[in-house]
């Protein structure tokens, strides 16, 4: 049992650790880093991941996972109108992490079916879509697909000047006016 309870331990830090050393360095990073970082072998690493893809793909799904829980957790709000936007303008600061994540798994050959989790994430942003327009803070002609047209706009922007640069800033503000009601 107590072996179990460390292989546990030992997958998350890897993928705590996988997380930010491929969100750094993209493709360029290694798992040979991650597996020193995360005080492991690297046949640990590959024991819990045989492939560079795998970890990747399971790196992403969880970052997914998570992104999809902060957005369910939102549906709650009080404030529709402020958690939908407060929550694109998280998508967007997160971008540049999860895009490099995003390209890192593709260089190592993965097959795009860790994408397949973000369909929950895209549910998720539907539903505090759906609650910001009922409450009269988001146009009631514009439909999901036009608000990831714009996510993805605006993270590849973000993810290219970053999230807290001015231009992102004020690209946001004119972003959320063009989404506000007339």
């Amino acid at each position: 049992m107590p072996r179990r309870v460390d292989a546990r331990a030992n997958r998350g830090r890897i993928l705590d650790v996988a997380e930010e050393v491929f969100g750094a360095g993209g493709e360029s990073a290694s798992t040979e880093e991650v597996a020193r970082l995360a005080g492991v072998g690297i046949a640990t690493v590959f024991r819990h991941f045989p492939t560079k893809a795998a970890l990747l793909q399971a790196v992403l799904v969880r970052r997914f996972e998570r992104l999809r829980e902060q957005a369910e957790a939102l549906l709650d709000n009080e404030e529709p109108g402020s958690a939908f936007y407060a929550f694109f303008r998280h998508l967007v600061a997160d971008a540049a992490t999860k895009i490099a994540i995003g390209e890192a798994l593709l260089d190592a050959g993965g097959d795009g079916e860790a994408f397949q989790a973000s369909n929950g994430l895209r549910r998720a942003v539907g539903a505090l879509l759906e609650r910001a327009q009922r409450a009269g803070a988001v146009r009631e002609d514009v439909e999901l697909p036009e608000v990831y047209a714009l996510l993805v706009g605006m993270s590849r922007a973000a993810a290219h000047i970053g999230p807290d640069d001015e231009v992102t800033v004020r690209a946001l503000a004119i972003v959320f006016d063009g989404l506000a009601p007339r």
